[in-house]
């Protein structure tokens, strides 16, 4: 960044005059709305004229250009100072600052990416800055570009674990195209934050993760134009000091007025008492960017060979997702892979053997990995994957529903699921997972059961948009599928069946191959089961399901290694329910596990062959008695 140099007084005044324009707009809309947060919008007035139209590069016709810089509103309950800046550099009509919150506005009480300036939605606090961390390690590593990533926080979300595994992950990979600004506006929203106005502690707290920490009056535009002028080869915090309702006459600095809108009277004089400090209705303009990011297509990704498994050899699904992403690797330079410290079990490690430079490691923080992915994914930079133990993405469940509501398309994948990892125990075993990502809005929840439908699982999850879940498993399983079997999500196999089948069995992974089993030993006992793979669990093959389950007397029985809620069972039952003459029994774990070898824990959970070959005779004897 080029040496600082001061602005004349003019443009000082110009930078005033717009931040005090920014607090009216926020005002008025918010009373307009009879809701939100104006006195969250006025701490950070200054700071937001200074970034709109000093400091950042942009088109602001253009808010997608790759080129321009980034910007996160991580208090995104700030919203209507961000639109407001927009309509200031000519983006959004000021008459539409009026209809914040309305139904039929754009302009929704946190940001959200159906504005085309909002990349990623917050307001769940303390996920702005990982999001930010992903834009900014793109930029450096992958674009190297001069675009720079500017996060404003506000000082109650400092309190958020996942904001210091963002500091973290920003500091150990010298993220020096990141800037943190930190609104530290004394209060929160029923009391006043832990560290209320003791700067120096989030300057040294910040120092210690290895970031460049500036202090300043946030209320001077003067000092953030110098501190934004500072170039260092470390990522930059800016602690603004700032007042809470700052330019509101007898609310700045007052508890108890956090997301009150003012009444309209009241607005109407403090908006008085704030125009007249306005010398100028002159706009200013932001300052262009450079035009040096790369020209990227991540659209239909293909392998660049088939499969190469042989029918019959074992192999564990979690290890062929480690061979899939890496042969995707070559296929397109845009793939990119995270992983948390795990990468030797998801082996994801066999990514970074082959594309180092495209591989992220983001440690023990998986809210933040997470985070990371939906930055490294904006703006359909790259085609993100990120993997660890399936049971781990629970605690990044808000960051994957957040990632939901950005519009994101990012690929997890979770390993190490079910009873069948063993020895372990239940801390390991992810028994969850499919429940929670089942409920994710526009998600894909992929389940493949051997290494050949894992492979064409993670070529798929690479073209679809949404949130993609891949669930592979610990054990080395049998590959069932030839190298030219085509895979299509919402897509189910029948992979044994006779003409007399008298019961349809439905598993996946582990499950799958004991419901094959199952079949072979009730065959030698002249009962006939129809075994299908529903390889997407979301969404679910309903019309391969019913025609099978028709064909056999009505009868499924489901088995799964995940609990009975949300899982296989209950996917299946939703789908086929009010259906006539349908049954469904279910098979899955009942309650916490515990340690053994994974045949024991099967059986012990009766999601074995021995207890599929019980459900399925107590099935057929069940309507023989009817009969």
């Amino acid at each position: 960044m080029e040496d600082y140099h001061k602005p004349d007084q003019q443009t000082l005044q110009a930078l005033k005059d717009t931040a005090n324009r920014l607090r009216i707009n926020s005002i008025k809309a918010t009373t307009a709305a009879g809701s939100g947060h104006p006195t969250s919008c006025c701490s950070a007035a200054e700071i937001m004229s200074v970034l709109f139209f000093h400091t950042m590069k942009y088109k602001p016709q253009d808010p997608k250009n790759p080129n321009n810089d980034r910007f996160i509103l991580s208090k995104g309950h700030a919203a209507p100072i961000l639109y407001a800046a927009w309509a200031e550099a000519g983006f959004i009509h000021d008459s539409e600052l009026l209809n914040l919150r309305k139904i039929d506005s754009i302009l929704e009480g946190h940001p959200v990416p159906k504005q085309a300036f909002t990349d990623v939605a917050t307001g769940s606090l303390g996920q702005g800055l990982g999001a930010a961390c992903g834009m900014a390690y793109n930029g450096k590593y992958f674009d190297k570009s001069s675009f720079r990533v500017y996060c404003v926080l506000g000082d109650g979300e400092l309190s958020e674990g996942s904001v210091w595994e963002a500091m973290a992950f920003a500091g150990l990979y010298k993220l020096d195209n990141l800037v943190a600004i930190l609104d530290v506006n004394r209060l929160g929203q029923s009391d006043p934050a832990p560290l209320q106005h003791h700067v120096d502690i989030y300057q040294k707290r910040c120092e210690a993760f290895g970031w460049h920490a500036i202090v300043v009056d946030g209320h001077s535009v003067e000092e953030l134009c110098k501190a934004f002028g500072q170039a260092k080869h470390h990522p930059t915090a800016i602690i603004a000091k700032t007042f809470k309702g700052k330019g509101i006459t007898g609310i700045e600095d007052k508890e108890n007025w956090h997301g009150k809108p003012l009444p309209k009277n009241m607005a109407e004089q403090v908006i008085q008492e704030i125009d007249d400090k306005i010398q100028s209705k002159k706009r200013l303009s932001p300052a262009l960017p450079q035009e040096d990011v790369p020209i990227v297509n991540i659209r239909n990704v293909k392998m660049p060979s088939p499969p190469n498994y042989k029918l019959g050899e074992k192999f564990a699904t979690r290890k062929a997702y480690g061979l899939a992403l890496a042969k995707l690797g070559h296929a397109c330079d845009r793939v990119v892979a995270l992983d948390g410290d795990t990468k030797n079990s998801t082996f994801s490690e066999l990514f970074k053997k082959e594309h180092p430079n495209r591989f992220i490691e983001c440690y023990i923080a998986e809210q933040n990995m997470v985070s990371v992915a939906v930055g490294c994914a904006a703006r359909d930079r790259n085609i993100v994957f990120a993997s660890t133990f399936a049971t781990f993405f629970t605690r990044a469940f808000d960051q994957i529903r957040m990632a939901a509501i950005s519009e994101s398309n990012i690929n997890l994948c979770g390993s190490h699921c079910g009873v069948s990892i063993g020895e372990d125990g239940p801390s390991q075993m992810g028994l969850e997972d499919i429940c929670m990502f089942r409920v994710v809005p526009n998600s894909t929840v992929f389940y493949p059961s051997d290494a050949v439908s894992t492979e064409k699982a993670v070529e798929l999850a690479a073209n679809t948009k949404g949130i993609c879940f891949i669930r592979t498993s610990r054990p080395e399983n049998t590959v069932i599928y030839g190298s030219n079997e085509e895979f299509h999500i919402g897509q189910a196999k029948v992979v044994f069946k006779s003409k007399d089948d008298q019961v349809t069995v439905i598993g996946a992974g582990v499950t799958l191959h004991e419901a094959l089993a199952a079949a072979e030993q009730l065959k030698k006992e002249k009962i006939g089961i129809r075994v299908i793979d529903p390889f997407t669990i979301k969404p679910l093959d309903k019309k391969t399901i019913l025609e099978n389950a028709r064909a056999t007397k009505g009868r499924i029985i489901t088995v799964e290694d995940h609990y009975y809620e949300g899982g296989i069972g209950e996917a299946v039952s939703a789908a086929v329910v009010g259906e006539p003459g349908i049954t469904v029994t279910r098979l899955a774990v009942s309650h916490i596990p515990r340690s053994g070898k994974p045949a024991e824990l099967l059986r012990m959970f009766g999601i074995d062959k021995d207890a599929i070959i019980q459900a399925v005779k107590g099935a057929v004897s069940k309507s023989r008695n009817a009969e």
